[in-house]
C-alpha cells in the first residue's frame, strides 16, 4: 500500500510509481466509487483503432465479399 495526503479541495496526487505500473498519463479519466468503505479508483481506458491495428492479424477477403458489403460492382 502507499499513503497519499488529502490536499486542498479533496485533491490527491497519485504517486509516480502507480501511475506508471497502471501506464496512466496526464489526461487519462478514473471512475471513482465506494465499495465496502474504501474508495475504488479504476482507469477508464479507450482504445483507438491505431492501437488495435495488427492485434487480430491481416484480414484476407475477397473481392466478390467487399463488392456484396458495398452492395455493388466494382469491376
Amino acid at each position: 500500500m502507499v499513503g497519499v495526503r488529502l490536499g486542498e479541495k479533496g485533491r490527491i496526487t497519485i504517486p509516480a510509481r502507480i501511475r506508471e505500473a497502471l501506464g496512466l498519463r496526464e489526461g487519462d479519466v478514473l471512475q471513482l466509487s465506494i465499495e465496502g468503505g474504501a474508495i475504488i479508483l479504476r482507469p477508464e481506458k479507450t482504445v483507438t483503432a491505431k492501437q488495435l491495428k495488427g492485434v487480430i492479424g491481416p484480414a484476407k477477403v475477397k473481392l466478390e465479399e467487399v463488392e456484396e458489403a458495398l452492395g455493388s460492382d466494382l469491376s
